[in-house]
Protein backbone atom coordinates (compact mmCIF):
# COMPACT_ATOMS: atom_id res chain seq x y z
CA UNK A 1 0.00 0.00 0.00
CA UNK A 2 1.30 3.44 -0.86
CA UNK A 3 1.21 6.07 1.87
CA UNK A 4 2.37 9.69 1.76
CA UNK A 5 5.27 10.79 3.90
CA UNK A 6 5.48 11.54 6.81
CA UNK A 7 2.63 9.08 7.47
CA UNK A 8 4.61 6.16 6.00
CA UNK A 9 7.50 7.02 8.34
CA UNK A 10 5.09 7.10 11.28
CA UNK A 11 3.95 3.57 10.39
CA UNK A 12 7.51 2.28 10.00
CA UNK A 13 9.10 4.01 13.00
CA UNK A 14 6.54 5.82 15.07
CA UNK A 15 3.84 3.41 16.12
CA UNK A 16 1.12 4.56 13.70
CA UNK A 17 -1.11 1.50 13.64
CA UNK A 18 -4.06 2.92 11.69
CA UNK A 19 -4.02 3.91 8.04
CA UNK A 20 -6.98 6.10 7.04
CA UNK A 21 -8.38 4.99 3.70
CA UNK A 22 -11.30 6.04 1.52
CA UNK A 23 -12.38 2.45 0.85
CA UNK A 24 -12.54 -0.76 2.86
CA UNK A 25 -10.73 -3.91 1.78
CA UNK A 26 -11.31 -7.63 2.25
CA UNK A 27 -7.55 -8.25 2.25
CA UNK A 28 -6.02 -9.47 5.49
CA UNK A 29 -2.38 -10.34 5.89
CA UNK A 30 0.98 -8.85 4.94
CA UNK A 31 1.27 -5.54 3.10
CA UNK A 32 4.32 -3.61 1.99
CA UNK A 33 4.40 -0.03 3.25
CA UNK A 34 5.44 2.08 0.27
CA UNK A 35 6.32 5.75 0.78
CA UNK A 36 4.68 7.44 -2.19
CA UNK A 37 6.18 10.27 -4.21
CA UNK A 38 3.84 12.74 -2.52
CA UNK A 39 4.59 14.42 0.78
CA UNK A 40 1.96 15.88 3.09
CA UNK A 41 3.98 18.97 4.06
CA UNK A 42 1.36 20.22 6.54
CA UNK A 43 1.55 16.93 8.43
CA UNK A 44 5.31 17.23 9.00
CA UNK A 45 4.67 19.75 11.79
CA UNK A 46 1.73 17.95 13.40
CA UNK A 47 2.13 16.93 17.04
CA UNK A 48 1.42 13.27 16.20
CA UNK A 49 4.16 13.17 13.56
CA UNK A 50 6.62 14.97 15.82
CA UNK A 51 5.83 12.51 18.64
CA UNK A 52 6.48 9.67 16.18
CA UNK A 53 10.06 10.93 15.84
CA UNK A 54 9.81 12.39 12.33
CA UNK A 55 13.31 13.02 11.02
CA UNK A 56 13.63 13.88 7.31
CA UNK A 57 17.26 12.69 7.46
CA UNK A 58 16.20 9.14 8.43
CA UNK A 59 16.47 6.71 5.49
CA UNK A 60 12.85 5.66 6.12
CA UNK A 61 11.75 9.25 5.43
CA UNK A 62 12.56 8.70 1.76
CA UNK A 63 9.93 8.82 -0.98
CA UNK A 64 9.29 6.36 -3.80
CA UNK A 65 10.37 3.28 -1.87
CA UNK A 66 9.14 0.36 0.21
CA UNK A 67 10.17 1.07 3.80
CA UNK A 68 8.35 -1.53 5.93
CA UNK A 69 6.11 -4.58 6.06
CA UNK A 70 3.00 -4.82 8.22
CA UNK A 71 0.06 -7.13 8.69
CA UNK A 72 -3.37 -5.75 7.83
CA UNK A 73 -5.27 -7.18 10.76
CA UNK A 74 -8.75 -5.70 10.41
CA UNK A 75 -10.69 -2.73 9.07
CA UNK A 76 -13.01 -0.51 11.10
CA UNK A 77 -15.64 1.26 9.04
CA UNK A 78 -17.70 2.61 11.96
CA UNK A 79 -16.97 6.27 11.21
CA UNK A 80 -18.40 6.06 7.69
CA UNK A 81 -21.70 4.58 8.86
CA UNK A 82 -24.73 6.75 9.63
CA UNK A 83 -24.09 9.13 12.53
CA UNK A 84 -26.13 7.10 15.02
CA UNK A 85 -23.83 4.10 14.40
CA UNK A 86 -20.67 5.98 13.42
CA UNK A 87 -18.32 5.84 16.36
CA UNK A 88 -15.18 3.89 17.05
CA UNK A 89 -12.25 3.91 19.40
CA UNK A 90 -9.43 3.48 16.92
CA UNK A 91 -7.10 5.94 18.62
CA UNK A 92 -5.41 9.24 17.80
CA UNK A 93 -4.24 8.20 14.33
CA UNK A 94 -7.80 7.60 13.06
CA UNK A 95 -9.68 10.22 11.04
CA UNK A 96 -13.44 10.56 11.26
CA UNK A 97 -15.13 9.53 8.02
CA UNK A 98 -12.35 7.17 6.92
CA UNK A 99 -12.01 3.41 6.92
CA UNK A 100 -9.38 2.53 9.52
CA UNK A 101 -7.01 -0.15 8.29
CA UNK A 102 -5.41 -1.59 11.44
CA UNK A 103 -1.76 -2.57 11.01
CA UNK A 104 0.08 -4.94 13.34
CA UNK A 105 3.52 -6.50 13.40
CA UNK A 106 5.17 -3.56 11.64
CA UNK A 107 8.74 -4.34 10.59
CA UNK A 108 10.88 -1.53 9.19
CA UNK A 109 13.25 -2.53 6.41
CA UNK A 110 16.98 -2.15 7.12
CA UNK A 111 17.07 0.17 4.10
CA UNK A 112 14.44 1.45 1.65
CA UNK A 113 13.87 -0.41 -1.62
CA UNK A 114 13.17 2.04 -4.44
CA UNK A 115 10.06 1.00 -6.33
CA UNK A 116 6.96 2.30 -8.02
CA UNK A 117 3.76 2.21 -6.04
CA UNK A 118 0.11 2.78 -6.77
CA UNK A 119 -2.65 4.53 -4.83
CA UNK A 120 -4.20 2.33 -2.16
CA UNK A 121 -3.62 -1.41 -2.03
CA UNK A 122 -1.70 -2.96 -4.93
CA UNK A 123 -0.06 -6.24 -5.85
CA UNK A 124 3.77 -5.99 -5.77
CA UNK A 125 5.90 -7.70 -8.39
CA UNK A 126 7.32 -11.05 -7.26
CA UNK A 127 10.86 -9.65 -7.60
CA UNK A 128 10.03 -6.92 -5.05
CA UNK A 129 8.63 -9.48 -2.59
CA UNK A 130 11.79 -11.58 -3.06
CA UNK A 131 13.99 -8.54 -2.43
CA UNK A 132 12.12 -7.72 0.79
CA UNK A 133 12.31 -11.34 1.99
CA UNK A 134 16.02 -11.55 1.17
CA UNK A 135 16.69 -8.31 3.03
CA UNK A 136 14.93 -9.54 6.18
CA UNK A 137 16.70 -12.93 5.97
CA UNK A 138 20.11 -11.26 5.62
CA UNK A 139 19.37 -8.92 8.54
CA UNK A 140 18.34 -11.86 10.72
CA UNK A 141 21.51 -13.77 9.83
CA UNK A 142 23.67 -10.71 10.52
CA UNK A 143 22.03 -10.21 13.90
CA UNK A 144 22.56 -13.88 14.80
CA UNK A 145 26.33 -13.68 14.35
Amino acid sequence: MSVQQPWAFAIARGGKTVSNQGLPTAHRGPVLIHASMRVDLKACDSPLIQAAGWDPRDPLATIGAVIAVADLDHVCSATVLPVERGSCDCGPWSDRGAHHWHLTGVRALPRPIVSLGHPGLWQPKPSLVTEVTTMFTAATLNNAT
